[in-house]
């Protein structure tokens, strides 16, 4: 690894895109994929549940979130479909993109709420045409606890017991959604990779904003309110931590004050996925504590080493289990400590599945977003991050993109110039780095001149 450096090399660019909305061809799309699937598991009804930590699934096919109540989209196979919302959500669902007949269902209102329109839930359900008689309903929550039993469910209970007063067979469909081996959700056409870039773009320069910015005697709380901007939805809580992290049990930026030597650790997301870095305040090696003086040779270098290899080596059709075990080769887990997947989907959440893993069968398609998330630990140091998005575009998609957004085509050209220009970092063919920020790297956060590449002969 002697060919990685840490030298002086242009600073990515700022980038505007513009915030899009869904086409209504798209939504429409949505909708046919996920009845075609219904169709082919015997489905006649979907019942898809939401709150605001966990609305996604519903959001991709309605467009919108129950913001702070609860919700449910009860889909037939047929297309006829319902909306169960509490009382302050009612006036959204007018405006539904899937158009659906509006229940108001107050079991889903906040606390001492009106319950003037109450009815017992299971009659609510009875209202959306759930009855006994029907041959299969499946349950739409977050998770894949149907991986471990179709009849394990993730929604609240009184929802699962209003259900089973029902002679039907009530089964966990949550794959219909997120399996990460044939999810619907899991490929993006045009439309919705537009539409996610631009969240990519978000969290991307706001991140270089917060790293240009960052000083010693600043704040947590200053520099977290540049990692915000736009008044976007975040899909995580926003991250600026200097020092110990989580003292007190506290997870949100501070009035803590920046000093020479801290370690740093910053994470912002939005739609389409976030960015995120891990770094010392310092300018130099001279500047970091005695223990930690390794620090570029011992973690950086190597955790560098394997995301630019992960960015080389990844590809449409390559198997989840041999990426895992790819990085497994070149990081080991027994002296670097990472242990989620090295690599995974997003899409409106941050994590929507990972296809990586040991053993994975699944293989990687064109139309997924990824994000480049290997996080390893090895004691005394702090984190080493470097964490942006990408898509996988074979050579049809890439042509699709080309002829249909020439625009957002030429944007991924020229970060694909730059990525591979002036980091030194070889990318696959079918790799569209989702911001220019993929891989852009500064170990010592004081010095921002200089940044991780890889010298060429």
């Amino acid at each position: 690894m002697n060919h990685i450096k840490h030298k002086e090399v242009v600073s990515p660019a700022y980038e505007s895109i513009p915030y899009t909305i869904l086409s209504d061809a798209t939504m429409e799309e949505r909708k046919n994929n996920i009845i075609s699937r219904m169709k082919a598991e015997n489905l006649d009804v979907l019942v898809i549940y939401a709150d605001v930590e966990h609305s996604f699934n519903f959001e991709y096919l309605c467009g919108f979130i129950p913001r702070f109540e609860e919700a449910a989209l009860v889909l037939h196979a047929n297309g006829e479909s319902y909306l169960m919302l509490g009382n302050e959500v009612m006036g959204i669902g007018k405006f539904s993109r899937l158009p659906s007949t509006l229940l108001l269902t107050q079991h889903f209102s906040l606390p001492n709420q009106p319950m003037d329109a109450y009815e017992p839930l299971h009659k609510m359900f009875e209202h959306a045409k759930i009855h006994s008689g029907l041959n299969k309903v499946g349950v739409v929550g977050w998770k894949n606890l149907y991986q471990i039993s179709s009849h394990c469910f993730e929604l609240p209970h009184y929802v699962i017991e209003a259900l089973r007063t029902f002679d039907v067979d009530l089964v966990n469909a949550t794959n219909v959604f997120i399996d990460p081996m044939d999810g619907v959700r899991n490929i993006n056409n045009v439309d919705e990779i537009r539409h996610y870039e631009y969240g990519q773009v978000l969290a991307a320069n706001n991140m270089l904003k917060a790293m240009n910015a960052v000083a010693v005697g600043k704040t947590e709380v200053e520099m977290a309110s540049m990692l915000e901007s736009e008044g976007q939805k975040n899909n995580i809580v926003t991250i600026f931590a200097t020092g110990t992290r989580f003292e007190k049990a506290n997870v949100f930026p501070t009035t803590k004050k920046l000093t020479l030597g801290d370690k740093i650790s910053m994470s912002v997301g939005y739609k389409g996925g976030l960015s995120s870095r891990a770094a010392y305040l310092v300018e130099n090696k001279e500047q970091l504590p005695m223990e930690v003086k390794e620090y570029l040779n011992d973690l950086v270098i190597p955790y560098f080493n394997a995301i630019t290899q992960w960015l080389k080596t990844i590809h449409v059709g390559m198997n989840g289990s041999d990426l895992y075990d790819f990085v497994e080769e070149i990081l080991p887990k027994a002296t670097y400590n990472w242990s989620l997947n090295p690599g995974h989907l997003c899409a409106d959440e941050e994590w929507l599945n990972s296809p990586v893993y040991q053993g994975s069968k699944c293989n990687l398609k064109s139309g997924m977003l990824l994000q480049v998330d290997i996080i390893p630990g090895i004691a005394p140091y702090a984190g080493s991050s470097c964490e942006n998005g990408i898509l996988l575009a074979d050579a049809t998609l890439r042509e699709t993109i080309q002829n249909e957004d020439k625009v957002m085509y030429d944007r991924f050209m020229a970060r694909r110039a730059f990525i591979e220009e002036q980091l030194g970092v070889e990318l696959h063919a079918d790799v569209m780095p989702l911001s220019n920020m993929v891989a852009y790297m500064r170990p010592y956060l004081l010095n921002k001149t200089h940044a991780m590449c890889i010298e060429k002969n």
